[in-house]
């Protein structure tokens, strides 16, 4: 039974072959080549998407400006009255 397993792991795992050193400059090209390859298979937003995010983004964060704004007045507010 052991031998079964042992014979099955060999077929169903392939060997890795091995690799020559390859020098710097051929590394480089290979991570941009990989990097090209990359790329093409990004699927990029729609003009009308980035758009709409742009705007969501920048509600968001006028949002967060005028709360943290009101905060901060609250606060001066009630540090002036302990300061009296």
């Amino acid at each position: 039974m052991a031998e079964e397993i042992k014979k099955a792991d060999a077929k169903g795992s392939e060997k890795k072959p091995v690799s020559k050193k390859t020098g710097f400059f051929a590394k480089i090209k290979n991570f941009w080549k990989e990097t090209k390859s990359e790329v093409k298979k990004v699927v990029w937003p729609s003009p009308k998407q980035v758009l709409n995010n742009t705007l969501i983004v920048i509600a968001v964060v006028v949002m967060a400006a005028v709360f943290i704004g009101v905060v901060d007045l609250v606060f001066k507010s009630l540090a002036g009255l302990l300061t009296l």
